[in-house]
C-alpha cells in the first residue's frame, strides 16, 4: 500500500501471518518447557515414594529394635531429603499452572485475533 508520502505498509495478511508464526513458536515452548517439568515432577515423585518408604522402614525397625538407634542420622538424612523434595514439588507444580496460564493466554490472544489456536497452527495440549 503505497500513500502520499511514500510510506508503504504491508499486506494486514502478512502481517497476521508473522504473528501466528511467532504464537506458534512461543507455544511450542511453553508446551517442551510444560513436559520438562512434569518429567522432573514425575521422576521426583518416584524417588520422594522411595525415600519414604526407606524411612518408614527404618524407623519401624528401630521401634522394633531391628537396627541400632545409631542409624538415627540416617533417618534425619531422609527426613531432610523427603521436605526437599516436598518444597520442589510444590514449586514445579506452581510453574506447570504457570505454564498452563500463559498457554491458556497465548490461545486467548491468537482467538482475539479472529483465529482458533489449532487453525493458527498451535498444537492443542491437554489443559
Amino acid at each position: 500500500m503505497a500513500s502520499i508520502f511514500g510510506f508503504r505498509s504491508r499486506d494486514p495478511a502478512r502481517d497476521r501471518q508473522t504473528d501466528l508464526q511467532r504464537f506458534d513458536r512461543l507455544a511450542r515452548l511453553l508446551d517442551q518447557i510444560a513436559t520438562e517439568i512434569e518429567a522432573e515432577k514425575t521422576g521426583l515423585e518416584n524417588r520422594y515414594r522411595s525415600k519414604a518408604t526407606n524411612a518408614a522402614f527404618l524407623v519401624e525397625a528401630m521401634e522394633n529394635g531391628s537396627v541400632s538407634t545409631s542409624k538415627v542420622s540416617e533417618v534425619s538424612e531422609l527426613t531432610t531429603s523427603i521436605l526437599n523434595c516436598e518444597r520442589r514439588i510444590a514449586a514445579l507444580a506452581r510453574q506447570n499452572s504457570l505454564m498452563k496460564e500463559l498457554r491458556h493466554s497465548l490461545d486467548a490472544i491468537v482467538e482475539e485475533n479472529g483465529d482458533t489456536p489449532q487453525a493458527a497452527g498451535l498444537a492443542a495440549r491437554g489443559r
